[in-house]
């Protein structure tokens, strides 16, 4: 038995209820229209508010807005309200269309959009290209790459690595150890002259070169202290010597544990530097 207010049917098209399926189901939609269009979906299915709060997990005064707010103003009552100021001269429509054309589509000869393409495109100035891009975080100039694994033993490499950093064992050093190769040692064709009251610190626009270092470098993970070495080229020879240097500074505590962290550079694979790593378990 239902208690309350009577509901008032929504009477739903076919067209608006495609429309609302396309919106709920799209994964470039917003969430706050998509949301909207589950709550009219749902109460044109036929079940109450308080259900579809349940079904939702939302308050029933939040469904019970949306559904009105269909009732009155059909589709166009899931949009935000227009608040008070100069009325919009750009729809929703048109925001619509600029956004599933930088997601879905690329510009004819160019392999991303730019703001005065897209302004060509859909016929709106620049200005508002940039602001709806700005507003929906859109940066079609940004590349970022990636890389997954292929190493069938990623996962447990990862626990372990992980598992270091966050819970070392008791008695244990744990170190990560790389290397920056190619460091340019460059100095400045004349000194600089010092920074005045009222001038900023003055150097020249030139350098001199003296030559390249590669520095090898391990972090303790517990103490945040970093030591380092500087050799003027970068093969397993001097990473060798840098460990060697840093297995006879490690503390002799006994049963010490030493945890060495390394990545898969080719310098870290030779037949020496793997018995070295042999000897010491």
């Amino acid at each position: 038995m239902r208690t309350g207010r009577p509901t008032q049917p929504l009477n739903m098209t076919t067209p608006e209820r495609e429309t609302l399926q396309a919106w709920a189901r799209r994964r470039k939609t917003s969430q706050q229209l998509a949301l909207r269009s589950r709550i009219v979906l749902l109460c044109d299915d036929g079940m109450t508010n308080t259900e579809v709060s349940r079904k939702l997990h939302i308050a029933m005064p939040t469904v019970g807005k949306w559904r009105e707010r269909f009732r009155v103003h059909r589709l166009e009552g899931l949009t935000d309200e227009p608040r008070p100021g100069a009325p919009r001269t750009v729809s929703d429509t048109q925001v619509e269309n600029v956004i599933v054309r930088t997601l879905e589509s690329t510009p004819p000869n160019a392999t991303h959009w730019s703001t005065r393409s897209m302004a060509s495109a859909t016929g709106l100035s620049q200005s508002t290209i940039v602001r709806i891009w700005r507003a929906f975080g859109l940066q079609p100039h940004r590349v970022e790459t990636f890389k997954l694994s292929t190493d069938p033993q990623f996962i447990e490499k990862v626990r372990d690595i992980v598992g270091l950093y966050l819970n070392p064992p008791d008695k244990a050093m744990v170190l990560c150890i790389d290397e920056k190769s190619q460091v340019q040692a460059l100095d400045r064709s004349q000194p600089l002259l010092p920074m005045r009251p009222g001038q900023a610190e003055r150097r020249t626009h030139d350098y001199v070169r003296h030559g390249t270092t590669s520095l090898f470098a391990a972090l303790d993970a517990a103490t945040g202290k970093v030591v380092g070495k500087c050799h003027r080229r970068h093969r397993h020879q001097e990473f060798l010597s840098f460990m060697q240097w840093v297995d006879e500074h490690v503390p002799r505590t006994r049963g010490m544990e030493v945890h060495l962290i390394l990545d898969n550079d080719a310098t870290h694979k030779t037949p020496r530097v793997r018995r070295w790593f042999a000897q010491r378990p």
